[in-house]
Protein backbone atom coordinates (compact mmCIF):
# COMPACT_ATOMS: atom_id res chain seq x y z
CA UNK A 1 0.00 0.00 0.00
CA UNK A 2 1.44 3.54 -0.81
CA UNK A 3 1.99 5.55 2.23
CA UNK A 4 0.48 9.73 1.29
CA UNK A 5 2.15 11.04 4.29
CA UNK A 6 4.38 13.75 3.89
CA UNK A 7 8.16 13.24 5.46
CA UNK A 8 10.79 15.83 4.75
CA UNK A 9 11.84 13.98 1.55
CA UNK A 10 8.62 14.16 -0.25
CA UNK A 11 8.68 17.86 0.65
CA UNK A 12 12.09 18.52 -0.69
CA UNK A 13 10.97 16.32 -3.98
CA UNK A 14 8.09 18.27 -4.07
CA UNK A 15 10.05 21.74 -3.95
CA UNK A 16 12.47 20.54 -6.71
CA UNK A 17 10.08 19.43 -8.65
CA UNK A 18 8.56 22.77 -8.68
CA UNK A 19 11.61 24.28 -8.90
CA UNK A 20 12.33 22.37 -11.95
CA UNK A 21 9.29 23.34 -13.90
CA UNK A 22 9.85 27.10 -12.94
CA UNK A 23 13.44 26.93 -14.22
CA UNK A 24 12.03 25.01 -17.65
CA UNK A 25 9.71 27.87 -17.85
CA UNK A 26 12.07 30.29 -17.29
CA UNK A 27 14.63 28.84 -20.13
CA UNK A 28 11.47 28.95 -22.45
CA UNK A 29 10.48 32.65 -21.47
CA UNK A 30 14.27 33.60 -22.47
CA UNK A 31 14.30 32.41 -25.70
CA UNK A 32 15.19 28.29 -25.02
CA UNK A 33 18.12 29.53 -22.46
CA UNK A 34 19.88 26.21 -22.61
CA UNK A 35 21.20 26.80 -19.15
CA UNK A 36 17.64 27.53 -17.18
CA UNK A 37 16.67 24.16 -19.03
CA UNK A 38 19.01 21.74 -18.29
CA UNK A 39 18.80 23.13 -14.53
CA UNK A 40 14.88 22.98 -15.13
CA UNK A 41 15.30 19.49 -15.97
CA UNK A 42 17.95 17.97 -13.65
CA UNK A 43 15.80 19.65 -11.11
CA UNK A 44 12.64 18.01 -12.37
CA UNK A 45 13.74 14.30 -12.63
CA UNK A 46 15.85 14.80 -9.34
CA UNK A 47 12.76 15.56 -7.30
CA UNK A 48 10.28 13.27 -8.66
CA UNK A 49 13.19 10.98 -7.71
CA UNK A 50 12.57 12.42 -4.33
CA UNK A 51 9.31 12.53 -3.98
CA UNK A 52 8.42 8.86 -4.93
CA UNK A 53 11.43 7.22 -4.52
CA UNK A 54 14.32 6.27 -6.37
CA UNK A 55 13.41 2.57 -6.81
CA UNK A 56 9.81 3.50 -7.77
CA UNK A 57 11.50 6.08 -10.36
CA UNK A 58 13.62 3.40 -11.80
CA UNK A 59 10.56 1.11 -12.13
CA UNK A 60 8.25 3.70 -13.79
CA UNK A 61 11.26 5.32 -16.33
CA UNK A 62 12.26 1.10 -17.55
CA UNK A 63 8.45 0.35 -17.57
CA UNK A 64 8.29 -1.51 -20.79
CA UNK A 65 5.44 0.60 -21.78
CA UNK A 66 7.15 3.33 -21.01
CA UNK A 67 10.78 2.82 -22.66
CA UNK A 68 9.47 5.30 -25.88
CA UNK A 69 9.22 7.90 -23.50
CA UNK A 70 12.35 7.57 -21.47
CA UNK A 71 14.12 7.18 -24.18
CA UNK A 72 12.55 10.42 -26.02
CA UNK A 73 13.26 12.49 -23.02
CA UNK A 74 16.82 11.35 -23.00
CA UNK A 75 17.81 12.38 -26.05
CA UNK A 76 15.88 15.54 -26.11
CA UNK A 77 17.68 16.06 -22.69
CA UNK A 78 21.24 15.42 -24.43
CA UNK A 79 20.22 17.14 -27.62
CA UNK A 80 19.84 20.18 -25.37
CA UNK A 81 23.31 19.71 -23.88
CA UNK A 82 24.80 19.67 -26.44
CA UNK A 83 23.30 22.84 -28.05
CA UNK A 84 20.15 22.89 -29.65
CA UNK A 85 17.49 23.94 -26.80
CA UNK A 86 14.53 24.25 -29.23
CA UNK A 87 14.82 21.00 -31.22
CA UNK A 88 16.09 19.21 -27.46
CA UNK A 89 12.73 20.52 -25.94
CA UNK A 90 10.32 19.04 -28.71
CA UNK A 91 11.30 15.84 -28.56
CA UNK A 92 11.56 16.14 -24.64
CA UNK A 93 8.09 17.11 -24.47
CA UNK A 94 6.62 13.93 -26.17
CA UNK A 95 8.71 12.37 -24.52
CA UNK A 96 6.94 13.82 -21.04
CA UNK A 97 3.67 13.37 -22.45
CA UNK A 98 4.47 10.00 -23.65
CA UNK A 99 5.88 9.13 -20.18
CA UNK A 100 2.90 11.26 -18.01
CA UNK A 101 -0.16 10.50 -20.35
CA UNK A 102 -1.65 8.23 -18.16
CA UNK A 103 -1.82 10.93 -15.45
CA UNK A 104 -3.60 13.46 -16.91
CA UNK A 105 -7.68 11.93 -16.14
CA UNK A 106 -5.96 12.27 -12.51
CA UNK A 107 -4.52 15.64 -13.04
CA UNK A 108 -8.20 16.32 -14.54
CA UNK A 109 -10.21 15.26 -11.39
CA UNK A 110 -7.64 17.34 -8.99
CA UNK A 111 -8.22 20.38 -11.13
CA UNK A 112 -11.55 20.21 -10.81
CA UNK A 113 -11.49 20.29 -7.16
CA UNK A 114 -9.32 23.10 -6.69
CA UNK A 115 -11.64 26.82 -5.74
CA UNK A 116 -11.07 29.26 -8.53
CA UNK A 117 -9.76 26.88 -11.28
CA UNK A 118 -12.34 24.32 -10.91
CA UNK A 119 -15.32 26.74 -11.27
CA UNK A 120 -12.86 26.86 -15.03
CA UNK A 121 -12.69 23.61 -15.75
CA UNK A 122 -16.24 22.39 -14.54
CA UNK A 123 -17.73 24.75 -17.04
CA UNK A 124 -19.75 22.76 -19.33
CA UNK A 125 -17.63 23.18 -22.92
CA UNK A 126 -13.85 22.62 -21.17
CA UNK A 127 -16.26 19.39 -18.56
CA UNK A 128 -17.10 18.00 -22.53
CA UNK A 129 -13.43 17.96 -23.24
CA UNK A 130 -12.30 16.10 -20.37
CA UNK A 131 -15.36 13.77 -20.78
CA UNK A 132 -14.13 13.20 -24.17
CA UNK A 133 -10.81 12.69 -23.26
CA UNK A 134 -11.94 10.05 -20.61
CA UNK A 135 -13.69 8.07 -23.45
CA UNK A 136 -16.80 8.81 -21.97
CA UNK A 137 -18.79 10.29 -25.00
CA UNK A 138 -20.76 13.43 -24.38
CA UNK A 139 -23.90 14.72 -26.90
CA UNK A 140 -22.86 17.27 -28.58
Amino acid sequence: MVSFEMNDRKKIGLGLTGFGVFFSFLGIVFFFDKGLLAMGNILFVSGVSLTIGLKSTMQFFMKRSNFKGTISFGIGFFILIIGWPILGMIIEAYGFIVLFSGFWPTLSVFIQKVPVLGWLFQQPFVRSLFDRYRGKRVPV
